[in-house]
This record gives C-alpha cells, sequence and structure tokens, in this order.
C-alpha cells in the first residue's frame, strides 16, 4: 500500500513539473494568432544623401574617346571626382537614335557612370500602365479602376502631389468602367506641371500627341538640340526631355521626383482581347509611366504613395488574376489641378484652379 502510495505521489510530482515547463515554453513565445503580418519589402526610393546624385559640371568628352565626362560636385565619396560615360553608351542624352540607352551619372553613394533605358518599365518598381496596373514601391502589383472623367491623388506629401485623370469606355451590360490615364498633374511648391495625351481618333507614331503646360500656359518641348524644355524657379529646376522621336519624355522635378513617360493607344488587338468594345473613332491615347522619388514623408499619401511607406503592407488579395486596390472616395480630387481629397497631404492652393480641358 506504501509503494503504491510514492509510487501515486512520484508521479504527481512529474505531472506538475511537466505542466510548469509548458507555461514557461507559452510565456517565452509569441502567441500564433496575435502575429503581426510580415513587414513589406523596403520601398524602392533614392537616399535622402542622393538627392543631389546629379549634383555635377560637365566636363569636355574625353579626347581620345569621345565619351561623356561630368566632374561631381556633391558630398561623400565622390566629391571631386571624374565619371566617364562607358563605351556600350557614350552620351547621356543620345540624339541620333534616342532609343539606345543613355548614359547615367550618378555622382551620390553610387559614384557611378551605368546604361540605363531612358523609358517607363511597366513591370518595374513605380510603374502606372495599361488599364490602369500599378506596380507599387513594395513591388506589389494592383489594379486600381477609377471612373472616366474622374480626377485621383496618386501621391500626396507635405511638399509634392500627383494627380491623375482618368479616361474610359462602359460597354453595355457592364457595371464598372474601363479606364486610362490621360494626364498627370505634378504640383511642387507654388507651381504646377501637367502632360497630356491629346485624344486623337487614329494612331500613328509619327504624330506627336504630347501636350504641357507649366502654371497654366502650354510650353513647346523642341524635337532637335537637346530636345527639352526647362526652367529653374530658384528652389528646383524642372526639365521636361523627350527620350524618343515622338510622344516619349522624362520628367524631372529637381529634389522630388523623376517620371518617365510614354504616351500609346489602345490597339486593336488589346481592345478585342479584353473587348473593351471602344469606337472607331477614338484611339484612347493614354500613359505608360514610371516614377521615381526623392525624399518621401513616412505618411505618404496616395494610391501609389502609400506604397512608399516604410513597413507598409498591401492589403490587396495576393495570386488572383486582377488584385484590385479600392479607395476611390478616399483619393478623388475636384480636378487634375486641385490638391484637394478626403486624405491628401499637400497643402498647396494653385491660383485659378480649373478642371482638365477637352484635349
Amino acid at each position: 500500500m506504501r509503494k503504491s502510495f510514492l509510487l501515486l505521489a512520484f508521479l504527481l510530482i512529474c505531472i506538475f513539473v511537466q505542466l510548469a515547463n509548458v507555461r514557461a515554453d507559452d510565456n517565452e513565445k509569441p502567441d500564433d494568432d496575435k502575429k503581426s503580418p510580415a513587414p513589406a519589402p523596403a520601398p524602392k526610393q533614392e537616399n535622402s544623401s542622393d538627392t543631389d546624385a546629379t549634383n555635377y559640371d560637365d566636363l569636355t568628352p574625353d579626347p581620345e574617346t569621345g565619351r561623356q565626362r561630368a566632374y561631381c560636385k556633391s558630398n561623400g565619396k565622390c566629391n571631386k571626382k571624374t565619371l566617364t560615360c562607358p563605351a556600350e553608351c557614350p552620351e547621356r542624352k543620345p540624339k541620333k537614335n534616342k532609343k539606345q540607352k543613355g548614359c547615367f551619372i550618378h555622382c551620390g553613394s553610387k559614384c557611378e557612370a551605368t546604361c540605363k533605358w531612358r523609358r517607363a518599365k511597366c513591370n518595374g518598381y513605380g510603374s502606372l500602365c495599361y488599364d490602369p496596373r500599378f506596380v507599387g514601391g513594395d513591388g506589389v502589383m494592383f489594379y486600381f479602376h477609377g471612373s472616366k472623367g474622374h480626377d485621383f491623388a496618386l501621391v500626396s506629401d507635405t511638399n509634392l502631389q500627383i494627380n491623375a485623370h482618368f479616361i474610359g469606355s462602359r460597354p453595355n451590360g457592364r457595371k464598372r468602367d474601363y479606364t486610362w490615364i490621360q494626364s498627370v498633374s505634378v504640383m511642387f511648391d507654388t507651381h504646377t506641371l501637367v502632360l497630356s495625351a491629346k485624344k486623337v481618333q487614329q494612331w500613328d507614331d509619327s504624330v506627336d500627341v504630347l501636350l504641357v503646360k507649366w502654371d497654366g500656359q502650354e510650353v513647346n518641348v523642341p524635337f532637335d538640340g537637346d530636345s527639352e524644355w526647362k526652367t529653374n524657379t530658384g528652389v528646383r529646376e524642372v526639365v521636361v526631355e523627350r527620350t524618343d522621336d515622338t510622344n516619349t519624355v522624362r520628367v524631372t522635378v529637381g529634389g522630388l521626383v523623376e517620371i518617365d513617360m510614354k504616351a500609346v493607344p489602345v490597339t486593336k488587338e488589346d481592345d478585342k482581347a479584353h473587348n473593351y468594345q471602344l469606337p472607331s473613332n477614338d484611339a484612347f491615347a493614354h500613359f505608360e509611366t514610371q516614377f521615381k522619388f526623392w525624399k518621401l514623408s513616412d505618411h505618404v499619401e496616395g494610391i501609389l504613395g502609400k506604397t512608399y511607406r516604410p513597413g507598409y503592407v498591401s492589403p490587396v488579395k495576393r495570386g488572383v488574376a486582377m488584385p484590385l486596390m479600392g479607395g476611390e472616395d478616399k483619393y478623388e480630387t475636384p480636378s487634375l489641378t486641385s490638391p484637394n481629397c478626403k486624405v491628401c497631404m499637400f497643402q498647396k492652393q494653385a491660383p485659378g484652379d480649373r478642371g482638365l480641358a477637352d484635349f
């Protein structure tokens, strides 16, 4: 009887020890149901120290090879260094054939001269193409439908706002519009730059459809020489440069954003494949666009802008054919050049703010 009692007591002690160990383990390990989602990849934007990556003086080309050179004036390891373009892309802005890669001189932390395509990459970070499909700063692809004839904030920050004007069509029997981006406005400081694709009945690659306005006034982007229009506001330099014979430009607003834009039509093949049922008298010219940003704040807003927040986790469903990003009510603006929406941060009010005219 005594042996049985001792055995029972031993078993009870073992059970209590086991329970104590389990509780200790539970206190050390987080509850799986309460785990926070994994952080998103770091947003793809230039380091703040690289905002003067293009802070250099042009030098005469190398006398032996003819390759262009630059003398870096930025701070850091590249200060007072001379960078020479590679043999594969000897010019920063190739003129005879703008479809060649250009030489990109980076006097910031990279301190290098490399060859890059000077056009939008629709699968790259910060891209906006097709009807319309985005790739965010977190690398996640999503669609935002919006609605035809309306304007939405792509980016809204304390010192920058970028809006887009949507065109589109709604065939009989559909519940929503097919939409494309026809105009983009860039607001900063006290200025507004607008780029639009003019409405054309039939598309012709040799005909330029770009319309550029600076503070409400149309400006001409030349086709020859440096093929660029630029101005200096006293705060920053603004450049609109042609990167192909027609309909393709690179927009640079110093210290804030660089945008590659190409005006394209909705092709007959796309119309048939997606059953857009577009009218025969409108090519639905729109933009393929890619953005590169400097110095976005941690609280940046906008359809695209919020994807650049540190630790941003996209709410769209992964693995589906068309992951949708909602929020039309939050991001709609009264006009293309208005900084106002429910979540917009930019404070500048442009004088004489008006909606987009028909082009």
